[in-house]
This record gives C-alpha cells, sequence and structure tokens, in this order.
C-alpha cells in the first residue's frame, strides 16, 4: 500500500511518461526521458516500477485507456436524449480528430506486446465498461420510449463500438475523420429507427 506521497510521485512518473509518449513516441522515449520529465530519479522510478519499461508501459496504458472514457464524459454517462447522443457522438469525434494518426493506446499495447496477459487486460476492461456505458444509454432510452424495447441493447452497443474502432483505424491509415463520423451516423439514425 503506497502513501499519499508515494502514490502521487508513482502517478506523476506515469503522467510524465504518458506526456512523453503522447509528444514524442513510445518507441523513442527512454527511462531517463521520464526521470527528467517527473523530476524523479532512476531509483524511484524502479521503486514504484521494479520490473521497469514494460510495467511503466502498462501504467501509461492503462491511463491512457482511462483517458478515453474521461474525454467522452459527461455525454457518454448521460445518454438520455437524441441530443445527448449526438453530443456523445461530438465528443468522440473530437477526441480522436485531436488525436490524429498517432494511438498513444495502440502504440503502448503493441509495445507491451499485445498477446501479453496484461495488454490484454487493459483493452479488455476499457472495451468492457465503453460499451458497458452505451448499453445503459440504449437501455435508458428504451426505458423513455425512444428505442425500440425488442432491440437487444447489448449486440447494439457491441456494433457502436466496432464502428468506432473501424472509423479509428481508418482515420489513423488515412488522417481523415470522414468514415468515423460516418459510421456513428449511420449507428446512431439506426438506433433512431429502431
Amino acid at each position: 500500500m503506497l502513501t499519499k506521497k508515494g502514490a502521487a510521485t508513482r502517478q506523476r512518473i506515469v503522467d510524465a511518461a504518458a506526456a512523453e509518449i503522447r509528444e514524442r513516441g513510445v518507441a523513442v522515449v527512454t527511462l531517463e526521458d521520464v526521470c527528467r520529465r517527473s523530476g524523479t530519479g532512476k531509483g524511484q522510478l524502479f521503486h514504484y516500477f521494479p520490473e521497469g519499461r514494460e510495467e511503466l508501459l502498462v501504467a501509461v496504458a492503462q491511463r491512457e485507456a482511462d483517458r478515453v472514457l474521461e474525454d467522452q464524459q459527461p455525454y457518454l454517462g448521460e445518454l438520455t436524449s437524441w441530443s445527448a447522443w449526438r453530443q456523445w457522438r461530438d465528443a468522440v469525434v473530437e477526441r480522436y480528430r485531436r488525436q490524429g494518426t498517432n494511438c498513444p493506446l495502440g502504440a503502448l499495447i503493441t509495445e507491451i506486446d499485445r498477446h501479453t496477459p496484461a495488454a490484454q487486460a487493459v483493452t479488455r476492461e476499457l472495451l468492457r465498461q465503453w460499451q458497458r456505458q452505451v448499453e445503459v444509454g440504449i437501455e435508458q432510452m428504451q426505458a423513455n420510449g425512444h428505442i425500440r424495447a425488442g432491440l437487444d441493447a447489448k449486440a447494439a452497443s457491441s456494433a457502436v463500438l466496432a464502428a468506432i474502432q473501424g472509423g479509428v483505424a481508418i482515420l489513423m491509415a488515412t488522417g481523415s475523420s470522414q468514415h468515423l463520423e460516418s459510421a456513428l451516423d449511420f449507428c446512431l439514425d439506426h438506433l433512431a429507427a429502431a
């Protein structure tokens, strides 16, 4: 169990590593860069991350996964009207436009090796939380009579996430958010018609 000061130091290291990776890319960031930016020494870094770089990268990947959901708030947590859904859609598109062709989370997961249990756990939990919040929004719209009650909310929320991720993959390859926007618009139109 970390003390309050220890937790703050650990978080400062994670935040510094995340900022370095977002700015420069995961491949070129060294532990020395993280120490310099966080104002810590290598001894402190290895105290909080005894396994070194990979353990730190997992912590940064978790932080980046948390940011994906934070960047969609408060809209993602309040999907109770079509206006709210449109605001959420705009927040998602804006987040990924800002991100552009660089996906820090994707780069981190690849660097860690997306097949390791730690990387898979980060990705799985992000998708689980994200899908569940979309599913809750669909269920709330069903309860309010805005979406047909017989629609499978779990399957629909899964399709919405797949549409987002497909649009993001194309954005990363082309630099254009057009496919992401079209995919989200199609999903929302389908939900509204359901």
